[in-house]
């Protein structure tokens, strides 16, 4: 049986309510699973800042295998998308209105690269053995399908109490292989189809439940699991879950359900096959911002779609300016430009920013006509 690493435990709640903090006479220990456990005092925030963002308690315990992320995926924007990407799936099924969050306490460090080596590797590696194999051979026939896990815990209030209620699982997959014929040779790629990346995924998936299922305290817990799928290395835009499933209390995940989503890169020549008129929309934009300032080094959008609908879409233009005056007059003509081009109904963000960092901000939420700007003082 796995050993839980960090447990949730026994944990004294204290509330926040109107500003005010009850006596610690009123701090109430609960014993989860007759284990003997440190008594832990936590702090729940009274304001939630958004109904799409979960509360989180404090103080804040940082993940059990913090620092990975960084080692296994290739870019950032993979980095950032495996978790938030997570957080959005995790809605589905616990409601920001009812669970809090906590980042994953129960698969450690060292657990995980077990998990992330190749069977011949560890006894534990989830990926395939590579025993005898050439590079190509390996490309072909056994790639690395795995390359990271993400564990997030949602929590519920019990009177003066938290326990955990419910936890998430992101399964980063390689949609790209790389590899090499020879020692310090060239690189080369093999990408790898979907139908292999999504029956590869979800074998992965249910051994990995199974394995949960075995830590101590997680065997009736609802399990999330979403399959990411990864962009190339020299992506500028992540990748993305393109399915989910739910393990109930005791049982093993069964009923996929796919999820769309994407991000598009404009203006590019993919941008305006998919989503012509949005393109055509970014380009004008794109050429009165030029109009006014011709010292720029591009301005580019990266737009995100679930469903094929727009859903947010965040500008950066990256400038130099030589004066604060030359940063107010530039941000006022693109609010200007803001109102004029995007149809009030979309999510728009512009991020100005120059070699001293972030110049100004403009959010232009739906329903919204003219944006809200923000001039950073220097």
């Amino acid at each position: 049986m796995y050993k839980k690493i960090i447990g949730i435990g026994m944990l004294v709640l204290l509330l926040i309510v109107s500003g005010c903090t009850p006596s610690p006479n009123n701090e109430t220990e609960v014993i989860q699973n007759t284990e003997e456990e440190a008594t832990k005092t936590v702090i729940i925030p009274s304001l939630q800042l958004d109904e799409n963002y979960y509360r989180t308690i404090l103080p804040y315990e940082e993940s059990a295998s913090r620092g990975l992320v960084v080692s296994n995926l290739a870019t950032k924007y993979d980095m950032k998308e495996v978790e938030t990407g997570l957080l959005r799936i995790s809605q589905n099924e616990f409601s920001p209105d009812k669970y809090l969050f906590q980042e994953g306490q129960y698969l450690e460090g060292k657990t995980l690269e077990s998990w992330l080596a190749r069977s011949n590797q560890t006894k534990d590696g989830l990926n395939p053995s590579d025993e005898g194999l050439t590079g190509e051979e390996k490309a072909k026939n056994a790639p690395v399908y795995i390359t990271h896990i993400v564990e997030q815990n949602y929590l519920v209030k019990e009177e003066n109490t938290v326990k955990l209620a419910g936890i998430s699982i992101g399964l980063a997959l390689n949609s790209i292989y790389y590899y090499t014929k020879e020692d310090f040779g060239a690189t080369y790629e093999e990408v790898l189809t979907q139908k292999r990346i999504e029956e590869n995924g979800k074998k992965i998936a249910e051994e990995v439940v199974n394995r949960m299922r075995q830590i101590e305290g997680l065997a009736d817990v609802p399990i999330v699991v979403g399959l990411f799928k990864q962009n190339s290395r020299n992506a500028v835009v992540p990748g993305t879950y393109f399915t989910y499933s739910t393990a109930p209390a005791g049982k093993n995940v069964s009923d996929w359900k796919p999820i769309d989503e994407e991000y598009i890169l404009f203006p590019t020549g993919e941008s305006e096959e998919k989503y012509r008129d949005l393109d055509t929309i970014f380009r004008n934009f794109k050429q009165d911002v030029e109009t006014y300032f011709t010292n720029y080094t591009g301005v580019i959008g990266t737009a995100y779609f679930k469903d094929k609908q727009l859903q947010k879409w965040t500008i950066t233009i990256p400038i130099q300016f030589y004066g604060t005056s030359e940063v107010i007059g530039f941000t006022q003509h693109l609010a200007g430009l803001v109102k004029d081009h995007f149809n009030p109904s979309m999510n728009i963000e512009v991020q100005v920013n120059s070699l001293n960092g972030a110049e100004a901000l403009l959010i232009k939420k739906p329903g919204e006509e003219e944006p809200f700007v923000h001039i950073y003082a220097q």
